[in-house]
């Protein structure tokens, strides 16, 4: 699919996602969930004093594979942005653990969720929360604007994860953290396979493999670069899914059981940006 192709998908499918959360449902999308209540990618993501400190409609709008706002070590007054913020979960809890004196964006292109995220932070009562509408691959804030970048289970989604990166890149302070979950491939898997698993990881597929992740944010300008497993998949979560794919999971089992994970990606914008060779620094 092109890249416009695959927007409309993902506004497609997480707009019903909203929709299914909004009216007290579950946000679940794509077959796989259908098939498996969501588990085990979107199951046990947050702890208890976490879901008690936002919206049940917030957590039931999760659609991510991490909690990166538990991660990423946020500071007091820092400015945070939660690219592909959903239903606002990431975000609210951001805001609580800045303060008042900091700030948390969340950016997002589907309007059923920002809709959404907008009554969850009225819910929440919180004030230093700005919800804006946009792509990730565009991102609507001047360079050099935000000490964090968090992100939960999107950047996999987008059809130019080049760019994103750079725009990642580009609105970070000099020094400022990139600390986001998303689900990475570990190793070769043949496409056909890698396909189906992916969108039974997520709602769309297109997971990056760990070392060409590594290679883009590199590329982008990034240093300190690291992935952290948080949740590595086994072929057995997954063998009704495979099964309805018409895959035999005794058969592919060997060729993914272990290659599909959650992940913990972290990476820094240098503090100079003569100290850096990305597109932002180096034009």
């Amino acid at each position: 699919m092109s890249d416009t192709n695959i927007q409309e998908v993902v506004k497609q499918k997480y707009g019903e996602a909203a929709k299914r959360a909004a009216s007290g449902g579950t946000a679940c999308c794509g077959r796989g969930a259908e098939l498996s209540g969501c588990d085990p990618i979107t199951k046990d993501l947050y702890d208890e004093m976490d879901k008690a400190a936002v919206p049940d409609k917030a957590v039931a709008a999760s659609l991510g594979c991490g909690n990166p706002t538990a991660l990423a070590k946020l500071q007091l007054g820092e400015t945070v942005l939660d690219l592909g913020s959903g239903g606002g979960i990431d975000v609210i809890l951001s805001a609580k653990r800045v303060g008042p004196a900091g700030k948390a964006y969340g950016l997002d292109m589907t309007d059923e969720m920002l809709a959404l995220a907008r009554e969850n932070q009225k819910k929440a009562g919180v004030d230093n929360v700005e919800f804006l509408k946009g792509a990730i691959e565009n991102i609507p804030l001047p360079d050099n604007s935000v000490d964090v970048i968090i992100s939960n289970c999107v950047i996999n989604l987008s059809g130019d994860k080049d760019r994103v990166l750079a725009e990642a890149f580009r609105v970070l302070k000099p020094g400022g953290r990139f600390a986001v979950s998303d689900v990475v491939v570990r190793g070769d898997v043949p496409q056909n396979i890698r396909k189906s698993m992916e969108l039974w990881v997520g709602c769309i597929s297109g997971a990056l493999e760990e070392n060409e992740y590594r290679e883009k944010l590199a590329r982008a300008g990034f240093e300190s670069i690291g992935v952290e497993p948080t949740r590595v998949y086994k072929v057995e979560e997954a063998r009704e899914f495979l099964a309805a794919a018409g895959l035999d999971p005794e058969t592919v089992g060997r060729q993914i059981d272990g290659k599909f994970i959650s992940a913990f990606v972290r990476a820094i914008k240098p503090a100079s940006n003569a100290a850096c060779c990305g597109p932002s620094c180096c034009a």
